[in-house]
C-alpha cells in the first residue's frame, strides 16, 4: 500500500478502482448507519462506486480511504471536496465510518491524518464541515480533531429526502500544530 499520511493505528491513501468490492460491502453493511446523514446515493454496487469514483476524477475533489496500517482493511473515507484555489485555498470535507470498526478511534486519527495531508501537500489554508446538529458522533468527531463551531445554516443540504439544517464547522492551517502551521501563509496557488 502506499499511504500518503501514516499514523500509529491507520493511514490514509487515495481510492482507487481496486476498492469497490471492500467500499460495497462495508457501504451496505453500514446502510443504516448512514441513511439519516449522508447526501447523494449509497455506494451499494459497482455502477454507485463508479459513479463516485468519477468525482475525484473529474472534478475538484480528492477523495481518500483511512485504512488500518496494520492489516491495510479500510476502516473510513473521507472526502475533501469542491477545492477552490486562488485567494481562498478551502475546501468542504465529507466522511463516513463504519459500522464495523465505529468507536475506536479510527477516525479520529483519520481525519487528524487528512487535515494535515490537506494543509500540507494540498496546500490548502481551511477546510470546512457540515454536520446536521442531530449528527453528535460526526460533532463529537470534528471537535475532537479541532474543528470549532462558525454558525448554522438552515435547509442547507437535501439528506434523507428532505432539506436539513447544518452545523458550520471549520479548521485553519493556523488552528493546528503541524509544519504546515509554522510555515508563512499560504500563497495562493
Amino acid at each position: 500500500m502506499s499511504y500518503v499520511r501514516q499514523g500509529k493505528r491507520v493511514a490514509i491513501r487515495p481510492i482507487d478502482r481496486g476498492d469497490c468490492a471492500e467500499l460495497v460491502v462495508l457501504n451496505r453493511e453500514s446502510a443504516d448507519l448512514h441513511a439519516r446523514w449522508m447526501p447523494g446515493p449509497p455506494i451499494v454496487d459497482r455502477e454507485a462506486f463508479d459513479a463516485y469514483l468519477r468525482r475525484f476524477e473529474e472534478g475538484p475533489h480528492v477523495g481518500l480511504l483511512v485504512c488500518d496500517s496494520r492489516t491495510g482493511r479500510i476502516v473510513g473515507r473521507v472526502n475533501v471536496n469542491d477545492i477552490v484555489r486562488g485567494s481562498k485555498q478551502t475546501a468542504t470535507l465529507g466522511y463516513a465510518a463504519y459500522v464495523s470498526t465505529t468507536g475506536r478511534g479510527y477516525m479520529t486519527e483519520g481525519l487528524g491524518l487528512v487535515v494535515e495531508h490537506a494543509f500540507g501537500e494540498l496546500g490548502l489554508h481551511r477546510l470546512e464541515a457540515n454536520i446536521q446538529p442531530g449528527n453528535t458522533r460526526s460533532v463529537n468527531l470534528v471537535r475532537r480533531v479541532g474543528f470549532r463551531k462558525e454558525g448554522y445554516s438552515p435547509d442547507f443540504q437535501f439528506v434523507d429526502g428532505a432539506w436539513r439544517d447544518h452545523e458550520r464547522w471549520a479548521i485553519t492551517v493556523e488552528m493546528v500544530q503541524s509544519p504546515a502551521a509554522t510555515r508563512s501563509p499560504a500563497q495562493p496557488r
